[in-house]
C-alpha cells in the first residue's frame, strides 16, 4: 500500500488554510462582542461566524483527503 503525496500534499495545504482561521475567527467574534453598541455588530459577528464555519469545513476536508491519500483502495 503506497500514499498518494499529491492527494497527501492537498490534504496538508487545506490544513494549513484552516490553521490561521482557527485563531481569526474567535478574534472577530470577540471584538464583535466588545463594541456591541456600534452600528457594524451584526456584520462584523456574522463574518466571525463564517470564518469560523469555513475553518471547520476546511479542517474536514483537509483531514478526509490526507485519509484518501492514505487508505484509498482504488489503485
Amino acid at each position: 500500500m503506497a500514499t498518494d503525496k499529491k492527494i497527501l500534499a492537498k490534504g496538508i495545504r487545506y490544513l494549513s488554510g484552516a490553521l490561521p482561521l482557527f485563531f481569526i475567527g474567535p478574534v472577530v467574534i470577540h471584538s464583535s462582542f466588545k463594541n456591541e453598541k456600534h452600528f457594524l455588530f451584526i456584520p462584523v459577528l456574522g463574518i466571525g461566524i463564517v470564518l469560523c464555519i469555513l475553518a471547520m469545513l476546511l479542517m474536514f476536508k483537509g483531514l478526509k483527503t490526507i485519509m484518501n491519500s492514505l487508505f484509498d483502495k482504488e489503485k
